[in-house]
């Protein structure tokens, strides 16, 4: 009797949301609340830490270079603890009370930024996103999984709608927190603190609403077998010995300061690679030492696998080498672009183009927002009988947006003058996501789908478009100057083919990780995955600190061709491995 009681907790689809379990859209809006947050504040910390101290609306006045540093370690971070916070719910609390931890310490996270005048308060924030973002990132994905597995063929579509999740709130996140925090009326804190308030929406929607989920993700699943087709060829165990945790740990311990070590040494007088080794910094042998050691410890592990599943995993590994040049030039756009965005894009409109931009903006504002609370209506149809007090969290949490978009729309009408916030580009990713992730996918179903590499191949070609655009823009910028005013049509173009290249890249890597490995070591990779992921990220602040010696050097064109010509040049060389990938890949499509 427990047993079936137990069956039907966890048959979702008895209450169903536009053909799928209400569930879905319970994790769609903690999801999206969570990226509103997430995006909202991103959209803000290189604007903020860089602007004058001086003003109406006075930042710190930190140099570029060491701004981007911190945001490279930040976003880098926040890849990597993922890793560690799937193990403790998996192991230990459970992939519920994981989500919960992790948005409770987002929301005290962005709380503390919120008090932007005190350094302290701002790097304790920055600590408290990256650590919560490790228990909330991996253990919602698993819960949607769970609720999945025993209706296979519907999962393509609930990924999809939850991916839409993802893009809605970073959408309303850099509209509004961008808005918000730009504005001289409101200020940094301000749009920080909004990012807060509705991380703590989400948390306490997901929190009252948990139980329609039934028993998924309430303990760790001891004892859990995993379903998988596993073939002799590839059927073999390779358990971590103390040697190989003793390597993992070293270069772990040493990429971890040296991701802290980047800002921290210019913040302020601490460095812990204070050190040369002949004509290598400390910091350049440190990071150099553990590449060196992760080569390594990757090559023993892989050769002591069958021959089969060593070349998938080889596989792996080269379409992870690719995603991190992508991500480096791709997270471009939360640093070099904003930088871009603010000092040298015009943004003051008048007359016929003002009133065109607050057009377009009122209809790309509104329309997804009403499309959004229509699906909220249906939820609240489906689940208020059950769940009033999460239902009421939520729709307070929509009833705020909708005042502040109403509010945005009002003062941008009103206004004689219209600036567009440099954070305003930022939405453009996620607006171009949510109208052309639908056609992609077709192209993916259809006949005409390509192979892996020749994705990733077009992926970083159209990345590098974009920037070709940015390079062709720029190339009026006089050497060294430090604002211009080019045409914003530039970056928007940049925005289009950066999206149409993550389309083609980022979502089929995941796809190949999980196609290529057994289930029992999707884990492992997932995490070499999200590794890839992290050092693009921190590639890609690194870099982008470069913006000022390299215009001052040569000019803004030449920063923007260095983006234009890597990605161009490893997408013609990953697709001319396509014979070499298909080898390897042993019939994996």
């Amino acid at each position: 009797m427990q047993a079936n009681t137990a069956e039907n907790q966890n048959d979702f689809f008895n209450d169903r949301v536009i053909g799928h379990p209400a569930g879905l859209f319970v994790l769609f809006f903690t999801e999206m609340w969570e990226r509103f947050s997430y995006y909202g504040m991103r959209a803000l910390l290189v604007l903020f830490l860089t602007s004058s101290i001086i003003g109406a609306n006075p930042g710190w006045g930190w140099p570029r270079e060491t701004a981007l540093a911190i945001y490279g370690s930040y976003t880098s971070l926040a890849y990597l603890t993922p890793i560690l916070g799937g193990y403790i719910a998996d192991k230990i609390i459970g992939y519920r009370s994981a989500v919960i931890v992790g948005a409770l310490l987002m929301t005290l996270g962005h709380l503390s930024m919120a008090l932007e005048f005190s350094h302290i308060f701002m790097y304790i924030g920055l600590g408290l996103l990256v650590l919560g973002n490790g228990f909330f990132k991996p253990n919602m994905t698993s819960i949607l999984s769970h609720m999945y597995k025993k209706h296979p063929e519907k999962k393509d579509g609930a990924y999809t709608i939850f991916y839409m999740g993802v893009n809605s709130g970073a959408f309303l996140g850099m509209l509004l927190c961008g808005y918000i925090g730009e504005s001289p009326n409101w200020g940094w804190s301000y749009g920080f603190g909004l990012a807060g308030i509705f991380m703590l929406v989400g948390m306490l929607q997901f929190y009252f609403t948990r139980n329609i989920f039934g028993d998924i993700g309430t303990k760790p699943e001891k004892g859990e077998v995993i379903d998988e087709n596993e073939t002799p060829e590839e059927a073999t165990r390779n358990p971590f010995s103390k040697f190989d945790l003793s390597i993992i740990a070293i270069i772990s311990i040493v990429g971890l300061l040296w991701i802290i070590n980047d800002p921290l040494s210019k913040i302020t007088n601490i460095n812990f690679f204070d050190f040369n080794v002949g004509i290598l910094s400390g910091s350049n042998f440190a990071i150099l030492s553990a590449l060196v050691l992760f080569i390594f410890i990757l090559v023993k592990r892989i050769s002591q696998y069958t021959s089969v599943l060593r070349d998938k995993m080889i596989a792996v590994i080269i379409l992870a080498f690719i995603t991190i040049f992508f991500w480096a030039s791709f997270e471009q756009a939360g640093g070099s672009m904003t930088i871009f965005a603010k000092d040298y894009t015009a943004r003051i409109l008048e007359g016929n183009e003002k009133l065109l931009f607050n057009i377009a903006n009122t209809l790309i504002t509104v329309i997804p927002l009403v499309i959004i609370s229509f699906v909220l209506f249906k939820l609240f149809a489906k689940t208020f009988s059950r769940f009033a007090l999460g239902n009421i969290i939520l729709a307070i949490g929509f009833l705020i947006i909708w005042g502040l978009v109403i509010y945005m729309l009002r003062e941008q009408y009103t206004d004689v003058k219209a600036e567009v916030p440099a954070t305003w580009f930022g939405v453009l990713n996620s607006l171009f996501i949510i109208s052309l992730a639908p056609i992609v996918s077709k192209l993916w179903e259809s006949k005409y789908s390509p192979f892996a590499t020749i994705k990733n191949g077009i992926g970083m070609i159209l990345l590098g478009i974009g920037f070709a655009a940015l390079a062709y823009g720029s190339s009026s910028i006089p050497q060294g100057a430090q604002v211009a005013s080019v045409s914003m049509v530039w970056l928007i173009l940049a925005y289009l083919f950066h999206t149409l290249g993550e389309l083609f890249i980022s979502p089929v890597g995941l796809s190949y990780v999980s196609k290529l490995v057994p289930g029992r070591m999707i884990a492992i990779m997932f995490g070499i995955w999200y590794l890839a992921i992290a050092i693009g990220n921190k590639i890609a602040g690194k870099m982008g600190g470069m913006i000022d010696e390299i215009t001052a050097q040569y000019s803004m064109k030449t920063f923007f061709l260095i983006f234009t010509l890597i990605p161009f040049g490893l997408g013609i060389f990953i697709m001319l491995l396509t014979p070499l990938l298909k080898k390897l890949m042993h019939g994996v499509k």
